[in-house]
């Protein structure tokens, strides 16, 4: 037949009953290596099963982006590739924004919906159960608790938080330098606000003064900020045992890939919290982990949820360390997909390291949006398609995909109705969630914080009785002395009274602080 002799040779099955044109994009994922199945061919209205649209793993740590308006379909995209990572032994991280991801950990449910969409893309769909870890942040919501130190967390994630200026932000860096030269550990909030109240004194203003020093007024800032946020009640998140996020990388006991599910339900309301703690979690993944090059498949697959919120209001400075960071994590294994509603949403530097795309539909009913569609638009490379009137007709579960071919080049764009997942799409019951919670094998490590000795108990340790005046009235005040740690006003009082703040803030530094070393984000982790 002439037809296959001038069709290319790479062709799927069943792909040679499509237009020329369509025939050229199905011959562009038609790979010989592992892949995971995003879906089928949609050429002229119609789909076409025989032209299956897949991403070859080992590309999956080139990055990816996952866009489109609310209700087009995202999550379910999360899932279906998330469930495709975990059977080929690929560890996967999700950011569940509204609480839905869990059923990821249970078989899904057959149906009408369900037949009609698996016998449209030619997949031959099942009921499957994945392994999943369920986390939560500072343990609000479902899940294992997940809390950083202060350490480690760093100034410019905190400043960032803390809606900090630069001035406030390098205020916050000569700080950090010095609690870590000095071995002071700031753990939770506290030993922080301790560190800013002894800088600031009479007794520990000279400490900063041959690198700058710190001002009244910038410290006044930053601890009011502190206090405006514990206030929100966000000091749950900073304390110990703190999170070791080499447990995103386990597999189970089949072999398959672990799914780290982070609960962000119940702080949805907090975004420039929970932005900037995925941001810690994939640094601190960037801080440990060892170089291993490019490998037949991914060591783990970082999916960043609502990832607009962590470029908005951010310095030239955290922009740039955002783009190294996810320019050098793939060499040590990681992929990261940004979840957002259009690439505009990413900065260029950070789109153009991006080689997976999966773009859901977009609404164009202001200008605005119409804008936001052309800009999308210019993303992508020339395709067959008119690409300005597909992506407002997509329907829900549809996409246009372009991805990484094993080759490392761009696979033609693709028109995609996509699979359906094949674990629970909707959220696992809240009891049996606890129970899956309780079960867990970290629990036992995470569940109960821990407050140990750390810079606030160091600085405020009181002197020893014989150096306290003996007065008569002394006995009468003391039952009112464990008060005062947790009234403001009386830190300053507490840190410079400290009789053990003097050797240490005068030491040339502890092995505890030479220890501590800082990533491109300023976070930090001490070898456990």
């Amino acid at each position: 037949m002439s037809d296959s002799e001038t069709a290319p040779p790479a062709a799927p099955e069943g792909a040679d009953a499509l237009p020329e044109e369509a025939r050229k994009i199905a011959s562009g994922y038609a790979f010989t290596g592992p892949a995971l199945d995003l879906g089928a061919l949609l050429w002229d209205g119609r789909c076409h099963p025989g032209a299956p649209v897949r991403i070859p793993l080992p590309m999956l740590n080139r990055h990816g982006l996952v866009a489109g308006a609310t209700g087009t379909g995202k999550t379910k995209t999360l899932q279906l590739i998330a469930e495709q990572l975990s059977a080929q032994g690929v560890p996967v991280f999700l950011a569940d924004i509204k609480g839905d991801l869990s059923g990821i950990a249970r078989p899904g449910q057959d149906g009408d919906r369900v037949r009609k969409r698996s016998g449209e893309v030619g997949q031959e769909w099942a009921p499957a159960a994945f392994p999943a870890e369920f986390l939560a942040l500072g343990g609000l919501g479902h899940g294992i608790p997940v809390r950083a130190t202060v350490t480690s967390f760093g100034p410019v994630l905190l400043s960032k938080v803390l809606r900090l200026n630069q001035t406030q932000e390098q205020s916050l860096g000569l700080i950090f330098h010095y609690a870590d030269t000095k071995g002071l550990e700031l753990v939770d909030l506290k030993d922080l606000r301790a560190v800013v109240a002894f800088l600031t004194s009479d007794e520990g203003r000279a400490e900063l003064k041959d690198i700058g020093g710190l001002s009244k007024a910038t410290a006044g800032v930053i601890l009011r900020s502190l206090t405006a946020f514990e206030a929100q009640g966000m000091a749950d998140f900073f304390g110990e045992p703190e999170f070791d996020t080499a447990g995103f990388l386990r597999t189970a006991e089949d072999g398959r890939g672990v799914v780290s599910v982070l609960e962000l339900a119940a702080v949805q309301d907090r975004p420039q919290l929970f932005s900037t703690f995925l941001m810690w979690l994939l640094a601190d993944l960037f801080h440990d982990l060892p170089e291993i090059g490019d490998t037949d498949r991914p060591r783990l697959v970082f999916f960043f949820d609502e990832a607009h919120l962590l470029f908005d209001d951010a310095s030239r400075a955290f922009l740039d360390s955002i783009t190294q960071t996810v320019r050098l994590i793939r060499s040590k294994g990681v992929g990261v997909f940004f979840v957002t509603q259009t690439p505009k949403d990413v900065p260029a530097d950070v789109l153009g390291q991006l080689g997976n795309r999966v773009q859901h539909a977009l609404r164009a009913f202001t200008p605005d949006d119409q804008k936001a569609l052309k800009a999308t638009v210019r993303t992508f490379p020339r395709s067959a398609y008119d690409l300005e009137e597909l992506l407002t007709g997509l329907g829900t579960g549809e996409a246009v995909v372009t991805v990484l071919s094993e080759n490392g080049a761009p696979t033609p764009v693709a028109a995609t109705r996509l699979r359906a997942p094949e674990s629970l799409m909707g959220p696992v019951d809240t009891d049996e969630l606890d129970r899956a919670v309780r079960a867990s094998s970290l629990h036992g490590r995470y569940a109960q914080a821990v407050d140990r000795e750390s810079a606030f108990e160091r600085l405020s340790a009181r002197p020893a009785p014989a150096e306290a005046p003996a007065s008569a009235p002394a006995p009468a005040k003391s039952p009112k002395a464990p008060k005062a740690p947790k009234e403001e006003p009386s830190l300053v009082e507490q840190v410079v009274g400290s009789g053990m703040f003097k050797s240490l803030a005068r030491s040339v530094g502890t092995q505890i602080g030479r220890e501590i070393t800082r990533s491109l984000f300023g976070t930090a982790r001490r070898r456990r």
